[in-house]
């Protein structure tokens, strides 16, 4: 059976993700109004019936002074993987995109491959021997992703080279921690807190530590504390219009697809965070905190708040998003896989982002300049 593609309305992509139990939020149509210098398009497929069966946000960045694009699907497209005959697909949205000027298409198929529980990191960061996460043996290994990797190569396309730090790049995490949230009650959830996890709970309990839902007039509340933390794990921070952008776009298509808590003491603000939701899947998305108090253990508190309330919303994952893969010690990352991980959560790798070049010259000088920035 052939697919037949074609760009599709806001209603209909949204129709269709929304019906799916687990879709990134990256590929929800508001998500294209969060980045302005991408446009974005909506791509549907529709089968021998004109039943829409697939759909994709696509970003396309314009190359400088030229009528070519970047394509990107942020993990995505929300298709079939499992499917024989990946090429049917694929190949509609190559035809589909040379003919809108991209000459490379990038995307990050939402395939799970390998995951790790609690245990399993714990024991791999004590090792000595033990350099990063993915030469670990796994927990699980979901039957089918390596070979969805492996018809993606025969196909063309090739895994692309992150440049990031530690797995931390620019495009999206291959590692990210996933606490399962499904059938568990808030006792089953704190019982797989580990020992320091449980402490600090109840440490920011007793110091008064109170979490509340913010609004769009707290974002630059959060904003200064993003700040503080962008110095502090040095990172470059977005521009607070950005936020506010991300507000308004993603609350127009759901007054829940954003939401934003604040972790007060005494009157200040030490801690805050954005958390994103689509469908079964809840996400904290950006976090922020202050260097001062912190023995009231605000992050904490933070955190437990938001992952009760996502279990309220009926959500089936907590997802911390991005963590290093790296186990050396002296890595200023590993501190933040401990957190996450002490939440009592499962490192999960993602098959990760993939290239098609359909121009290999264009495709191979941004790729040169891309490394020498």
């Amino acid at each position: 059976m052939s697919f037949r593609l074609k760009p599709i309305t806001r209603e209909e992509h949204l129709r269709f993700v929304t019906a799916r139990p687990s879709v990134s939020h990256l590929q929800v149509p508001s998500w294209g109004d969060v980045k302005p210098d991408w446009r974005a398009e909506g791509l549907g497929w529709f089968d021998e019936g004109g039943e829409l069966v697939g759909a994709g946000l696509v970003l396309l960045r314009p190359l400088p002074r030229t009528r070519r694009y970047l394509a990107y699907l942020p993990e995505g497209p929300v298709v079939d993987w499992a499917a024989d005959g990946l090429e049917r697909w694929l190949e509609p949205m190559l035809a589909h995109l040379r003919e809108r000027g991209a000459f490379t298409v990038r995307m990050g198929p939402p395939v799970v491959a390998r995951r790790w529980n609690a245990d399993a990191v714990k024991a791999a960061i004590a090792d000595p021997g033990a350099r990063r996460l993915g030469d670990v043996e796994p927990t699980v290994r979901e039957p089918g992703a390596e070979d969805v990797a492996e018809r993606l190569r025969r196909m063309g396309w090739r895994r692309t080279e992150s440049g990031g730090e530690d797995g931390f790049a620019a495009g999206q995490p291959r590692y990210v921690c996933q606490v399962p949230l499904a059938g568990r009650s808030p006792e089953d959830l704190q019982s797989g807190f580990n020992q320091q996890w449980r402490r600090n709970v109840k440490k920011a309990e007793k110091a008064g530590v109170k979490v509340v839902r913010g609004d769009q007039e707290d974002l630059p509340a959060f904003y200064e504390l993003y700040v503080e933390t962008a110095e502090r794990d040095r990172f470059v921070p977005r521009p607070l219009a950005y936020f506010q952008r991300m507000w308004t776009a993603l609350t127009a298509e759901d007054p829940d697809r954003m939401r934003l808590y604040l972790a007060h003491h005494d009157g200040e603000v030490l801690a805050a965070a954005t958390m994103l939701t689509v469908g079964e899947h809840v996400w904290y998305s950006y976090g922020a905190s202050t260097g001062r108090r912190r023995e009231v253990q605000p992050n904490n508190a933070l955190q437990w708040r938001m992952m009760c309330d996502a279990r309220e919303l009926g959500a089936a994952v907590y997802d911390f998003r991005g963590i290093t893969d790296t186990l050396e010690e002296n890595n200023h990352l590993l501190g933040l896989l401990r957190f996450k991980v002490g939440a009592g959560g499962q490192a999960v790798e993602y098959l990760g982002e993939w290239d098609y070049p359909l121009n290999r010259v264009l495709h191979k000088a941004v790729a040169l300049y891309m490394a020498r920035r």
